[in-house]
């Protein structure tokens, strides 16, 4: 599975890319716009230019001209821009065109498995189902994962699945097991999936025992 930092902050990108297992990085307008201060065009570029891998822009229009002057300029932004792109009408309809014309796409916000489907059929590079966000409505989000495995599998779709919304290493795992493409993680949660109450007692024990042999 690959791993993809969820991030817009410059600190926390260039750590998690130091780490050596990072695959690329996915943004939107609320990461960006945490990163006060600098303007979303050099912020972008900054991302795409440490990071090997795909990195997501998303812009804010809505329309479909739009998203097609937007994300043409997005996809200008560097040669691994991925241009992200809501789930609607207007949105799949982008989609196809940019696809044709060569400019990778990333469906986002996308809560169920026809969307999903939809997304394929129009071009998309990526989906991006969000497991967070529906497990707190009280919806198990891993399974809208499994439920788009399934689906791309019936039908050989080339459409890649990043699962967005991680919230903590569980969901990471959970998403493994089931063999999706990617997942998006925030800085704090790839963190959290080094340790281990274990591994951390285990080298305290191993400090202490080493200082017996010197």
């Amino acid at each position: 599975m690959k791993i993809f930092i969820d991030s817009a902050n410059l600190v926390e990108i260039e750590a998690a890319v130091a780490w050596g297992i990072i695959d690329g990085a996915t943004t939107n307008p609320s990461l960006m716009a945490k990163e006060k201060g600098t303007k979303m065009e050099i912020l972008a570029k900054k991302i795409c230019s440490m990071v090997k891998g795909p990195v997501s822009l998303e812009g804010g229009a809505l329309i479909e001209n739009d998203l097609i002057k937007e994300g043409r300029k997005l996809a200008a932004t560097a040669k691994n821009a991925v241009v992200k792109i809501p789930m609607t009408i207007d949105g799949l309809k982008a989609v196809q065109k940019l696809s044709k014309e060569g400019i990778k796409t990333n469906v986002t916000l996308v809560f169920s498995a026809v969307q999903a489907l939809l997304a394929a059929k129009s071009g998309a590079t990526y989906v991006s189902p969000f497991l967070g966000r529906l497990d707190d409505i009280g919806q198990p989000g891993i399974d809208l994962i499994a439920e788009i495995l399934t689906v791309f599998n019936n039908y050989g779709y080339k459409t890649e699945i990043i699962a967005a919304s991680i919230r903590h290493p569980d969901h990471a795992k959970q998403v493994a097991l089931l063999g999706c493409h990617i997942a998006t993680i925030p800085f704090k949660v790839l963190k959290q999936m080094y340790g281990h109450a274990l591994t951390e007692k285990g080298i305290s024990l191993f400090q202490e025992d080493w200082k017996k042999l010197i």
